[in-house]
């Protein structure tokens, strides 16, 4: 089984033989010859496995081993040492320690181990996976026509590697349809890799997703192994892929047309296996008519076209979503259960929620904890959810339908903004969305927070 492998030793020899014989055997391989570089380069790249020395110029070996495990990483971490002892041996192990080698290192040894480490990482994941996918299935809640069309698509698409391009507003369930294809796929084993890009800056993006080597730019002290790197023989899930540069579009419609890419700074031409999920809010093809998403990107990316409805909707999901979230957030935060009076569940069945699951959720959780009693009514939800006539006629009469919607996202951006006192990460999060997204709004709308 191929995997990532960070060699961190002081001793150039002894990187150059470990090298040699773990790359014959297919791994891929880092190395550090001190603890500061090793740990600067496991902040921003994940591995399989570390062989660490125990005794590095800079820092204990130990003491990387002990920050390696409080972080919570399931890497697997084998110590070596030309001065070993029962007493370093067992204490490594009790800082949990895969296994302890000595050197001269025998190298059979060094492949058998490898190879029993990395099925024993595997295996960590695969049972992380089963636990953390029970949570994403339940939250997939309804029986609405148009959720069972979106869960056929899942079964038909999940068993094959190709690409899915799913759309739907803000807090649809978007990275919960991607998860599922994933869990149910082939390589449900193997990494599944999120990336948002509109939250990463635009002069980033490419080192995010390509990596980069040392001296790239400034800034760049170490190699970095990118998003598309890590994902080998996995997933990669492009969420709001349409606010990708174009510079960095051009180079995923290499990497999907090649199945290889180059690190930036970089001439080696990197293999990579990985299957692509896309997803966007964003109207695709007016973004291809304004020339800000590739045409012929897109058509490489939407071999399986997923539609996730917004909740307006489905109303009849509403009261499924309703119960489900409110069992959820009285087991979490220890409180009994509420209850919706009908006139209650009514007022939920004809709001338009504009931040979709992800506000009916939000909004579960706030009666929850902020409403004492059992049994909550219409009066009671008023006090968290406008939903006055007048406050919601976003949009003018004749507006076409573009128009309307322009209209209605800056009038609701500008209401939040107001009811959160000017705090734009406390809008974005009652909105649904990223900080970063909504000061792009904000700019496409030219509203000025401090002038509200």
């Amino acid at each position: 089984m191929m995997g990532r492998i960070l060699i961190v030793d002081d001793e150039t020899n002894i990187i150059t033989v470990l090298e040699d014989i773990l790359q014959d055997e297919g791994h891929v391989v880092f190395s550090a010859g001190n603890g500061k570089d090793a740990l600067e380069f496991l902040s921003k790249n994940d591995v399989d496995l570390i062989f660490l020395d125990v005794w590095l110029p800079d820092m204990d070996g130990l003491a990387i081993l002990e920050k390696i495990r409080k972080g919570g990483s399931d890497t697997a971490v084998i110590m070596i040492s030309g001065h070993g002892s029962i007493d370093i041996a067992v204490k490594a192990t009790k800082l949990g320690a895969y296994d302890f080698m000595e050197k001269p290192l025998s190298l059979e040894r060094v492949v058998k181990v490898a190879s029993n480490a990395m099925d024993t990482v595997m295996l960590r994941r695969e049972n992380r996976i089963l636990k953390r996918d029970g949570a994403v299935e339940d939250e997939m809640i309804g029986n609405s026509g148009s959720l069972k069309e979106v869960r056929e698509a899942i079964e038909l698409s999940a068993g094959t590697n190709a690409r899915v391009f799913i759309t739907g507003e803000n807090g649809t369930g978007k990275e919960l349809v991607a998860r599922a294809i994933f869990r149910k796929s082939k390589r449900a084993d193997k990494p599944f890799i999120k990336v948002n890009c509109a939250a990463i800056p635009e002069d980033l993006i490419e080192s995010e997703l390509f990596g980069h080597e040392k001296g790239a730019f400034t800034g760049a002290v170490a190699r970095r192994i990118g998003k598309f790197e890590s994902a080998h023989g996995g997933t990669i899930f492009l969420d709001e892929i349409c606010d990708m540069s174009m510079s960095a579009q051009a180079k995923v419609l290499r990497v999907l047309q090649e199945q290889t890419l180059e690190r930036v700074g970089g001439n080696e031409t990197i293999s990579v296996d990985v299957r692509v999920i896309a997803a966007t809010n964003i109207d695709i093809k007016r973004a291809i008519e304004e020339g800000t998403f590739r045409e012929d990107l897109y058509f490489r990316l939407n071999v399986i076209p997923i539609v996730v409805p917004p909740l307006r909707e489905r109303p009849d999901d509403i009261p499924l979503l309703v119960s489900y979230f409110l069992d959820k957030f009285a087991r979490e935060h220890g409180l009994s259960e509420k209850s919706l009076r009908d006139d209650a569940m009514n007022f939920l069945k004809t709001y338009s929620w504009p931040g979709n699951v992800r506000e009916i959720k939000n909004l579960m959780e706030r009666i929850s904890i902020m409403i004492p009693k059992e049994e909550v009514t219409a009066a009671d939800l008023s006090k968290y959810v406008d939903s006055d006539d007048d406050d919601n006629q976003y949009v003018n009469e004749g507006s076409s339908l573009k128009e309307a919607k322009e209209q209605f996202e800056k009038q609701l951006i500008v209401k939040l903004l107001k009811d959160n006192d000017k705090n734009v990460s406390s809008a974005a999060k009652a909105l649904g969305i990223e900080r970063t997204n909504l000061y792009r709004k904000m700019k496409q709308y030219h509203i000025d927070a401090d002038r509200l």
